[in-house]
This record gives C-alpha cells, sequence and structure tokens, in this order.
C-alpha cells in the first residue's frame, strides 16, 4: 500500500553543519597553544597563515559595508532619519569612551601594575619605531576619509572611506526615487552573493585560528606572559566588568533584553575574533546577525561600521592601563592632570583604530611622544603581551558595537522588539548556510516562526496593512 505525503506536514529543513565548524575552530586553538609551547621556532613560521585568513575576511568587508549601507539608506524615505541615527551614534560612542577611560584610570590607579617593572636597553626602540608609524595628525585623517576615486575605497580596504562612498551613493538612490529601485534590487542580489562567498571563507576558520594561536604562543612564550601577568590579568578583569556591568546593565535598562543572552547569540563571533585577535574578522558577521535579530537595515548599517571606528571601548580601557602601567614601571608617576589630558589626547587619536591587532601600540607610543616623551621607551614593556591584550581589546570594543547598535535601534524605534526576543530564544536561528535573511520584518515575527501546520492568519492577509 503507498501512503501519501501528508499536506499538512512542514517541509523538512536542511541540517545546519555549520556547528562542527566551530568545534575545529576550538580545537584548532588548543592545537595552535600546544605547537607554541613545544615548538615555539617552527610555530613563529605559521603567522602568515593566520594573517591569511584574517586578510580572506577584511577583503570582504568593504563590499558588505557598502551594500548594507546603500539598501540601508537608499530605501529609507527622509534622509533626515540618517542623519539623526549618525548623530545619536556619535554622540553615545563619545559618551563611552569617557566612561571607559574612568573605569581604566580608576582600576590603574588601584592596582599600579607597573611597579617593580625593569626597563632594558633592548626594548628602547620599540615605542619610537611604533610611535613613528602613528604619526597622524586629525587634518590626516580627515582627509584619509576621502578616498582617491569613487572605487578606490574598496580596493584599499578602508573602513571609513567605504561608509562615505556608500552614504553618498545611498542618498544619491533615494532622490532618484523609483528610478533608483531596479539599482537598488541589483544591489540587494550582490549583497547575498558577497554573503554567500563570505560563508565559504568561513570554512578556512580553523586553519587561520591553529596559525594565528600558534604564532602569537611561539613569539610571547612563558616567561612574558609570568612578567606581565599583572597588567593582563588586570586588563582582562577591567573589560570583563565593563561589558557585565556597564553595558548590561545598559541594555537591560533600555531595552529589557538580557545581555547574555545577547553575547550567547554572538557566541561564534566571539570565538571567532578570540582566535585571530581581530574584530575585523566578525564585522561582516556583526552585520548580518544584528539585522537578523531585529534591528533595522539603516541603523545596523550605519551604526555597526562607524562604531568600528569611533566606539573603541576595550582600546580606551587598553589606553588608560597601558599608559599608567608605564609610567609606573619607568618610576615617572602620572598626576591625575597629566593623566585626564594625556588620555582625553589618545581618545581623539584612537579614533580610526578599528580595533586591528598592533593598533593600539601604535596610539600608545604616539600619545605619549606628544605628551611625555620620555615615557615612550617604556612601550616596548608591553609590546611583549599586546598580543593577547589585543584580544580583550577586540572582545570588549565587539561587545560595545553590539550592544550600541541595539541600544540606537531602540531609541530610534528602529528595533523588531518581538523578534529579538525569539531570535534570542532560539525560535528564529540564524541562517549560517547564506548569512542573510530574505527579507526579514516584511511579515510579523509569529508568522516567521516555523511551525507544523499552517494556520489562518485572520483578517490582516500575508502582509501587514499599509498606512
Amino acid at each position: 500500500m503507498t501512503s501519501t505525503a501528508d499536506p499538512q506536514k512542514a517541509p523538512a529543513v536542511k541540517r545546519d553543519r555549520t556547528h562542527y565548524l566551530y568545534i575545529a575552530v576550538i580545537g584548532a586553538v588548543l592545537l595552535g597553544i600546544a605547537v607554541g609551547f613545544i615548538w615555539p621556532d617552527f610555530a613563529k613560521e605559521l603567522k602568515p597563515v593566520g594573517t591569511g585568513f584574517v586578510n580572506l575576511i577584511k577583503m570582504m568587508i568593504s563590499p558588505i559595508i557598502f551594500c548594507t549601507i546603500v539598501l540601508g539608506v537608499g530605501s529609507v524615505r527622509k534622509a533626515a532619519k540618517v542623519g539623526k541615527v549618525g548623530g545619536l551614534a556619535l554622540a553615545y560612542f563619545m559618551a563611552m569612551s569617557v566612561v571607559a577611560l574612568a573605569i581604566g584610570l580608576l582600576v590603574g590607579n588601584i592596582l599600579h601594575p607597573g611597579s617593580g617593572m625593569d626597563l632594558t636597553e633592548s626594548v628602547k626602540g620599540a615605542g619610537h619605531t611604533a610611535a613613528d608609524e602613528a604619526n597622524e595628525g586629525l587634518v590626516d585623517f580627515a582627509l584619509g576619509i576621502i578616498p582617491k576615486t569613487l572605487v578606490s575605497a574598496f580596493t584599499e580596504g578602508e573602513v571609513l572611506q567605504t561608509l562615505l562612498v556608500a552614504l553618498l551613493v545611498g542618498f544619491a538612490l533615494q532622490a532618484m526615487g523609483r528610478s533608483g529601485e531596479p539599482v537598488l534590487r541589483g544591489i540587494e542580489h550582490i549583497q547575498k552573493l558577497v554573503f554567500r562567498v563570505l560563508g565559504m571563507i568561513m570554512w578556512a576558520a580553523p586553519i587561520g585560528a591553529f596559525g594565528a594561536m600558534a604564532a602569537v604562543i611561539g613569539e610571547t612564550g612563558v616567561d612574558a606572559l609570568k612578567a606581565l601577568a599583572t597588567i593582563m590579568i588586570g586588563f582582562y578583569v577591567t573589560c570583563a566588568l565593563f561589558i557585565l556591568v556597564v553595558l548590561g546593565t545598559l541594555v537591560r535598562v533600555v531595552t529589557g533584553v538580557n545581555l547574555l543572552k545577547l553575547l550567547k547569540y554572538l557566541g561564534r563571533e566571539f570565538l571567532l575574533i578570540l582566535s585571530t585577535s581581530s574584530s575585523e574578522s566578525a564585522l561582516p558577521r556583526l552585520i548580518a546577525k544584528m539585522e537578523h535579530l531585529g534591528v533595522s537595515r539603516p541603523v545596523v548599517g550605519i551604526t555597526v561600521p562607524t562604531g568600528y571606528s569611533f566606539n573603541l571601548d576595550g582600546t580606551m580601557i587598553y589606553l588608560t592601563m597601558a599608559s599608567l602601567f608605564i609610567a609606573d614601571a619607568m618610576g615617572q608617576p602620572l598626576g591625575i592632570g597629566e593623566q585626564i589630558s594625556l588620555l582625553l589626547f589618545m581618545m581623539i587619536a584612537s579614533k580610526g583604530a578599528a580595533g586591528v591587532s598592533g593598533s593600539g601600540i601604535a596610539v600608545l607610543a604616539s600619545g605619549l611622544q606628544s605628551h611625555k616623551p620620555a615615557l615612550v621607551d617604556g612601550v616596548g614593556l608591553i609590546i611583549g603581551v599586546d598580543r593577547f591584550m589585543s584580544e580583550a581589546r577586540a572582545l570588549t570594543n565587539f561587545a560595545g558595537n553590539a550592544v550600541a547598535t541595539l541600544l540606537i535601534g531602540t531609541w530610534t524605534k528602529e528595533v523588531d522588539k518581538e523578534r529579538v526576543a525569539a531570535v534570542l530564544a532560539g525560535e528564529l536561528p540564524f541562517d549560517e548556510r547564506t548569512l542573510i535573511d530574505d527579507g526579514h520584518g516584511s511579515e510579523p515575527v509569529a508568522a516567521q516562526r516555523p511551525a507544523a501546520a499552517p494556520e489562518p492568519r485572520g483578517e490582516g492577509g500575508k502582509e501587514p496593512a499599509k498606512v
């Protein structure tokens, strides 16, 4: 007897196998640590493997930011709405930078982590080299936002240049009205293609994680870790407290969202950052995941890329504690007035350091050279473990940008709160194969939740009524 298919039965959903990928990443990190300790010389040679993977991810950042912002801005009817989001985001970023600096100052003055350190001749030159590399004024920074040509923003990989070009194109399409809709549809197809390519690149993550972790362990060694344990542990604890207490309280009060659920939702991105020491490696996935969470595309498109240059909470804490560490280690402690003026300068100088490993050292060295040149020699003391501190910086910066996107979306009423609750509860899983939703938010959340059988939609029909 032949059986007929049940018409009410939901179609089979293709099983998500990407969790195996992230299990492999964890294994690769552990293997990299072991290789770094056992064969340090060989491990150092593996650095290009990790660098190559991060470069593959960075290759995708410009097209993803461009597509996301153009689609977001181009679909908004009023340009003032975009300006409101951008202005609110910048104001929030500056406020949180001040909070992060204050926390770093407080902890640094309590711990005095640099006491008892000795400065050797071999490390004196490192700080001056880093300062020379970061010798860029505000005028140069502002001019650097403007690309040489319309397409050079994509070839040079500058986030702020891509942001500027995308905003200009988005506003132009907005002004074109209906005649710009075919262009928007074309860019939407390009966005799907780009995210598909990113999904393919992610399968190389275990190899990249192994190379990156092995190299940093091989270069650092156990002795440096022991000697600088105080500043490292103090910095990690401070970053954790900032995330859990400051960001956790803020996101709970403003949005009602439990921070731990949000961090769990972004768990794979945190693992990726931990294994590569670069928050840029997770930028494209943060854009996709915050859209999937229920934050509108214009808010995500403006807040996330801008936050990667201007919302660097982890970097602020690092600059504070590292400055106090160096001053104490060299027997030249800074007064409160010196600390505040130095760190306010660093807060401005750090804008544009998008969380890439090594950018913190450059900003630190240039700030010390401008305000107290005698301390630049001491930068070499911290270079040995900067890579490990870079991981904490990147994780904190990433968490701060995820929270900022949700907060700004809530303040501008551009968040689907029902969808946020459903996604964080696991009812609407993120599609790891495409990394993108097709038209999320076009239907009520209840209609998007998986069900065994379709139910009547009522009088509203398939789509909500248009006002």
